[in-house]
């Protein structure tokens, strides 16, 4: 069975920093591609950031480009965001999420962490 638990979200202030974690079991964790996706209040889930297995290929949304950074750790099972220069916009909760492709997220999720960001 599958599981993706997220962690590191809480309240921040606009500039500010956090890490989000996302340990991952139950599947062949270097064999993922692993991604974080994101929905604010009253909006749509928006991809964030995805990392391909193997080569550890990057995508990002235009949104976050050159603040936020995916990275994986394949000997832990563990995925993170790193989240710089953080805005108010950026306030939603965060998925984990395994299998996808570039900004197509696969078929598991994690139950998210809630970032909020303060003016």
């Amino acid at each position: 069975q599958v599981q993706l638990v997220e962690s590191g979200g809480e309240l921040v202030q606009a500039g500010g920093s956090l890490r989000l974690s996302c340990a991952a079991s139950g599947l062949t964790f270097s064999s993922y591609t692993m991604g974080w996706f994101r929905r604010a209040p009253g909006k749509e889930r928006e991809f964030v950031a995805t990392i391909s297995w193997g080569a550890g290929r990057t995508y990002y949304a235009d949104s976050v480009k050159g603040r936020f950074t995916i990275s994986k750790d394949n000997a832990k099972n563990t995925a993170y965001l790193q989240m710089n220069s953080l805005k108010p916009d950026d306030t939603a909760v965060y998925y984990c999420n395994a299998g996808g492709s570039s900004s197509y997220p696969g078929i598991y999720w994690g139950q998210g962490t809630q970032v909020t960001v303060s003016s």
